[in-house]
């Protein structure tokens, strides 16, 4: 059998939500199927080893430049080209974009559709591309994969297909998330807060990631408690900034607001691990990997009621309205006043978090797969 896979979300030394998944779930699901040829498509200056098995061929085909228009022509120009030439048996698309004029079967991976919900966090031409080809593509595929019951059940219903058609895979935790020693978190915290505890944040400054409210509410939990706790964003700001630095401007506690950038996998292990808190509060997700992340980190989780993230916090977390800043704060203040509280969560992390590994995500992967190849 020969598979494709489509990794052309992939960048060097530079992975986020969507690489993560792609690292973990494919490494494992090729060291497991030795039987199985992969063919893994990425751009041409990827040099990184995560797949360097032998049952992988590496194809750089695509070029890293990144525009709606270049979409189009790799992906019903270049990719079918591809297809051609090497005929798989199906190809998978691990960022969601497939061909549509390629006769290969093709399974892609949907991990929200946020962009059907908050069209405007999207430049104009990629919201156009999005809005336009995805429907397309929901119709194209034989098999969907994705990350949650919630974005099962919201592709399912905004596109209008069945949900038998979609396979939930879940996520897993990455395995450089641990407690750490009250030394390591006693030299953490001097090193980016100054030695005080903190409210944590991390993810791209995202519009949907909710920033300007976290840090209205951060501001009115100050004002409530006379706190010293400080907050740390972390992340890099791929979007317009204009309302992050409104809030920011007039909070009268910006000296404790830190942006730290975005943080190297060991800065990241040590400053979620060194939280008082993870704050996670956006509007929208289609899993929330750094829930599961601070349960691993046995550290206790304040997130929205939005979207996947009950699913994925279960009884283990503050849960709140991510629209009323009113509530972020109260949330927050909860955590603050009641000890009793923040260890009963770290307790319930604790199991909640079993659900979510790897191997599972990856095993149910390649039951998606299969079905994808029985169409």
């Amino acid at each position: 059998m020969k598979i494709a896979i489509n990794c052309w979300v992939l960048r060097n030394k530079q992975l986020d939500g969507i690489g993560y998944f792609t690292v973990n779930t494919i490494s494992r699901v090729i060291r497991n199927h030795p039987e199985t040829e992969f063919l893994v498509l990425c751009d041409k200056n990827f040099t990184e080893n995560y797949f360097d098995f032998p049952n992988v061929a590496k194809h750089p085909v695509f070029p890293a430049l990144r525009h709606p228009v270049l979409y189009i022509w790799y992906m019903e120009v270049v990719l079918p080209l591809f297809l051609n030439k090497h005929k798989p048996d199906l190809m998978v698309s691990m960022e969601g974009f497939l061909s549509l004029v390629s006769g290969t079967r093709q399974m892609p991976v949907l991990y929200d559709i946020n962009f059907e919900h908050q069209p405007q966090d999207l430049k104009f031409l990629n919201r156009l591309y999005f809005r336009f080809f995805f429907r397309r593509f929901v119709k194209k595929a034989v098999r969907i994969a994705t990350i949650s019951n919630y974005s099962k059940q919201d592709i399912a219903s905004f596109y209008k297909v069945s949900p038998k058609k979609i396979d939930n895979v879940s996520c897993g935790i990455n395995s450089n998330f641990n407690p750490l020693t009250t030394n390591e978190i006693s030299a953490t915290r001097l090193q980016f807060s100054g030695g005080k505890p903190y409210f944590f944040f991390v993810g791209s400054m995202h519009p949907r990631k909710n920033i300007q409210r976290l840090i209205e509410a951060y501001t009115l939990f100050r004002q409530r408690t006379g706190s010293d706790y400080k907050l740390l964003l972390a992340g890099a700001i791929w979007w317009s900034k204009s309302l992050i630095e409104e809030a920011y401007n007039s909070s009268p506690f910006k000296e404790d607001i830190i942006f730290t950038g975005r943080l190297s996998e060991e800065d990241l292990k040590k400053v979620l691990g060194s939280a008082f808190a993870l704050s996670f509060v956006p509007i929208f997700e289609g899993f929330g990997l750094p829930i599961v992340e601070a349960m691993q980190s046995e550290v206790p989780v304040l997130c929205s009621n939005t979207t996947s993230m009950p699913e994925v916090a279960g009884d283990a977390a503050v849960l709140i309205d991510p629209f009323k800043v009113e509530d972020i704060a109260a949330g927050m203040e909860k955590l603050y006043r009641d000890d009793a509280l923040r260890e009963r969560l770290v307790q319930l992390g604790n199991l909640q978090k079993e659900k979510f590994t790897w191997e599972h995500t990856a095993e149910l992967f390649w039951k998606s797969i299969s079905r994808a190849l029985d169409v």
